[in-house]
């Protein structure tokens, strides 16, 4: 069994900043990739920003040079660093994980969210 546990989300007023953490844990043989998508009311569930094993990254054009990403393989984590927060970033922010199990191969997770408003 697989959990994702993200902590970190809040109340912050615009140009603040705050910074996610999502912790894989379970029967992990390696975590190939991990990465936040948000949510905002009505709207459809977009990539943030993407980080893999081996450190390469992706990002929103929308976040680029606001938000970093990065990761602590050996601890199955991974961050993210939100500085000069928009009121449009608020939404509800989860972790994705693509994690290889061994013999059942990669699978991917969800964490359960954590919101983050930004007050204008």
């Amino acid at each position: 069994q697989v959990h994702l546990v993200e902590s970190g989300g809040g109340l912050v007023q615009a140009g603040g900043s705050l910074r996610l953490s999502c912790a894989a844990s379970g029967n992990i043989f390696k975590n190939n990739a991990m990465g936040w998508y948000r949510q905002a009311p009505g709207t459809q569930r977009e990539l943030v920003a993407v980080i893999t094993s081996g450190g390469s990254t992706n990002y929103a054009a929308s976040v680029k040079g606001r938000f970093t990403i990065s990761n602590h393989n050996a601890k199955n984590t991974v961050y993210l660093q939100m500085n000069s927060l928009k009121p449009e970033d608020t939404a509800v922010y989860y972790c994705n994980a693509q994690l290889f199990l061994g013999t059942t191969g990669t699978q991917e997770y969800w964490g359960q969210g954590t919101q983050v408003t930004v007050s204008s």
